[in-house]
């Protein structure tokens, strides 16, 4: 029984990959439904519907993708002149910040091709 619960646990990649596509489908759904352009506004139900999956997708790639370079480049420590406010600035956005980037250009650039 322990064997078969050891087996069904996630992989910390496999799990980061999970959350940052729940929020690149929440983020493609709220780019797709409140979105007034006439790109958008024009396109039918099922062509929204099938810019929502590629965006997720491609915004799930490029938050991925941003998480790789932010291992890559994220300083070991921080110096700073602002006092604790910017402390708190590089830490969040070395948390999260390229993750973030990359999954908007990737929803961003998902729902474009799709609805060009």
């Amino acid at each position: 029984m322990s064997e078969e619960m050891a087996q069904a646990e996630l992989t910390p990649a496999q799990k980061s990959a999970a959350i940052w596509g729940c929020v690149a489908l929440g983020f493609a759904i709220l780019a797709v439904t409140k979105n007034n352009s006439a790109m958008v506004l024009g396109a039918g139900f099922f062509a929204k519907f099938f810019a929502a999956i590629v965006g997720t997708g491609l915004g799930t790639i490029g938050a991925l993708l941003g998480d790789s370079i932010r291992r890559f480049a994220m300083p070991d420590g921080i110096i700073t002149n602002g006092g604790m406010g910017s402390i708190i600035k590089s830490k969040l956005f070395w948390m999260v910040g390229p993750q973030v980037i990359g999954l908007v250009i990737g929803v961003c650039l998902g729902i474009s091709l799709v609805l060009n």
